[in-house]
């Protein structure tokens, strides 16, 4: 169920901006509205908004968190098995795989662009065998 956006939004628009599908829409200090069939159910929208006027598809208002305490994901080099599920699931395309190397013929994937990642755990979500963690980095927090 897709996100929505409450009367009290003030349209400030940090919503709209974040959004990796363009799903929000509305004007500068006007109601936001979510268009459901475009909405991924990511959450980022409810993370930026300073006004908490998103919910999520069960009707429960989202809270603010601050950027540095998004989670991010964390990759078990021994568990994974290349496969790029996560790195084609990933909305902004924050993900890459990393270059084989001759002690090591395989790539794996990493965050390539960190300030991109909004922290929706959909590559973890996805992954076959389970070797991504979401965590907050004790460097950010």
């Amino acid at each position: 169920m897709a996100y929505q956006i409450t009367d009290t939004c003030n349209g400030c628009g940090a919503c709209m901006k974040i959004c990796p599908v363009h799903a929000i829409s509305g004007e500068k200090k006007e109601l936001h509205m979510i268009d459901g069939a475009l909405c991924i159910e990511c959450g980022t929208c409810g993370r930026v908004c300073p006004q908490g006027a998103v919910e999520d598809g069960f009707g429960i208002a989202c809270e603010m968190i601050k950027r540095s305490g998004w989670e991010k994901p964390v990759f078990d080099r021994k568990g994974c098995m290349s496969c790029g599920i996560c790195i084609d699931t990933c909305p902004v395309g924050c993900l890459s795989l990393s270059i084989a190397t001759s002690s090591d013929p395989h790539g794996y994937p990493y965050v390539e662009r960190e300030k991109a990642c909004i922290g929706c755990g959909f590559c973890a979500a996805e992954c076959p065998v389970d070797a991504i963690a979401m965590e907050v980095s004790q460097a950010d927090s």
